[in-house]
């Protein structure tokens, strides 16, 4: 049985200026791995925060619906639905641990005792394969940077979203530290069940861990199918443009991740 975790209909979005978001409509479901694509400046990174509410100042969502799992009211930030930023720095305030930092969100969202809560956060620490009673007590400042990423990876899933919406994760991090990261995120999301609404210019990632892509152009999507629908008989000109740029893409996607091999990161 199919189950819709978010729905997208008609979204219009406008700055002070101009319309930035033009009637974007897109599904996605329990499970799935979805991928927004697009240029800088297409509207992949305001659509993203739009469905969380977390559009900036002097942009207003002017039309159109969000609906998550087909209810009336509004997700939950932290619960129903997490985010992962580019900038995962921004994540942690750097005058409280990580412990500290990971407790409140639990107690926010939870009547959890004590105990329970720590032993939570360890939990997730160790899922994204952390020391965690030394990540627990440190700051952020005394994290390396893919330390950093994981972590608030871990934050991102504590309290089992339905939905988590990764903002190009990886942008700031090697080539290397950004594929074991993508790959802990897709082992996390199999053993969850969660969604990710992945928000990408990089069609490798893309091409590697996404069941669906949406291709966006100046604020509008022009294309939306299965990876491989996209791969092999893309419609639209930008479509066409842009995985007829990188060779490699018409490679079979490998989708076959053991997601039982532990990741090192």
């Amino acid at each position: 049985m199919i189950v819709i975790v978010l729905e997208v209909k008609h979204l219009a979005i406008h700055n002070k200026t101009k319309q930035i978001v033009k009637d974007v409509s897109f599904t996605i479901e329990q499970g799935q791995w979805m991928a927004l694509v697009g240029e800088s400046g297409s509207g992949k990174s305001i659509t993203a925060a739009s469905i969380g509410g977390l559009l900036p100042s002097g942009v207003t969502l002017k039309g159109g619906s969000i609906t998550f799992k087909q209810k009336g009211e509004a997700p939950i930030l932290g619960k129903d639905i997490s985010y992962i930023f580019q900038d995962y720095r921004s994540a942690f305030t750097p005058f409280l641990t990580i412990g500290k930092q990971f407790d409140e969100t639990i107690r926010t969202h939870s009547r959890l005792s004590k105990k329970d809560r720590k032993a939570a956060i360890f939990q997730a620490l160790k899922a994204v394969n952390l020391p965690d009673e030394r990540v627990y007590k440190s700051y952020a400042a005394q994290l390396s940077g893919g330390q950093l990423q994981r972590a608030a990876i871990a934050l991102a899933l504590l309290m089992k979203p339905a939905l988590i919406i990764a903002d190009e994760p990886t942008t700031a991090l090697d080539s290397v530290a950004a594929a074991e990261v993508l790959q802990l995120l897709y082992k996390l999301k199999e053993e969850a069940g969660c969604a990710i609404f992945f928000i990408t210019h990089d069609l490798r990632h893309v091409r590697k861990y996404a069941d669906r892509a949406a291709i966006m152009l100046a604020g509008e999507i022009v294309e939306e199918n299965s990876i491989e629908s996209l791969l092999h008989a893309p419609h639209h000109f930008y479509t066409k443009k842009l995985f007829n740029a990188i060779p490699s893409l018409q490679k079979t996607p490998d989708r076959l991740l053991d997601t039982q091999k532990k990741v090192l990161i």
